[in-house]
C-alpha cells in the first residue's frame, strides 16, 4: 500500500522562503487519510502575488511562522514513499527555502511531478492544474493551497489507477 502527501505552497514574494500558505493531502491505499490547510506568517510584508492567491499580509500576520508550523507539518509528511506537487520543482525549492531560513532539515524524499505524470501518463498539454484537472474531472479552486494538494494528490491517484506505478 502505497503511502504519499500531496503539497502545495503560495509565496508571498519570489523568496523561496515566503510560503504563506501550504495545503497538504496524504493517501494511504488510494484513499485520503489527512489533510492540512495552513495560513503561513512569511519573513518579509513584501507581498506581490496577492493577485494570484488572494492573501495579503493582513491575512497571514497573525498566523504561525514556517518553523512554529514545521512539527504539525513534519509529522503529516512522516514516512511517506513520496511528495507530489504540480510543477514539483518549485514546491521543492520552496520547502527547501524555508527549512533553510529556519535552520530546519528539509526531506529528503522524492518528489513526483503532476505535470509530468499528466504529460506521461495521458499525454496531457497544456499541463497547467486547470487543465489537468478539467480533462480528469477533479475539482479545483485554483490557487487556494489545499485545493491545489488535493487535485495534485487526486491525479495520481487516477495515475496509479491506470496503471502507473511509483
Amino acid at each position: 500500500m502505497t503511502r504519499f502527501a500531496a503539497i502545495d505552497f503560495e509565496t508571498a514574494n519570489h523568496g523561496s522562503d515566503s510560503a504563506c500558505a501550504v495545503g497538504v493531502v496524504v493517501v494511504a491505499g488510494q484513499r485520503i487519510v489527512d489533510r492540512a490547510y495552513h495560513l503561513i506568517r512569511p519573513p518579509s510584508r513584501d507581498f506581490v502575488f496577492t493577485h494570484i492567491h488572494g492573501l495579503s499580509w493582513a491575512d497571514v500576520s497573525g498566523a504561525p511562522s514556517f518553523a512554529e508550523l514545521w512539527p504539525a507539518l513534519s509529522a503529516r509528511l512522516a514516512g511517506v514513499a513520496f511528495l507530489a506537487a504540480h510543477n514539483a520543482p518549485f514546491d521543492r525549492k520552496v520547502l527547501g527555502g524555508c527549512c533553510l531560513r529556519h535552520g530546519l532539515p528539509a526531506p529528503g524524499g522524492r518528489f513526483v511531478c503532476t505535470v509530468q505524470l499528466a504529460r506521461r501518463v495521458w499525454n496531457i498539454r497544456p499541463t497547467r492544474l486547470p487543465d489537468v484537472c478539467e480533462h480528469l474531472g477533479i475539482p479545483l479552486q485554483h490557487h487556494r493551497a489545499d485545493s491545489d494538494a488535493e487535485a495534485c494528490a487526486r491525479i495520481v491517484m487516477a495515475a496509479m489507477a491506470d496503471g502507473w506505478s511509483p
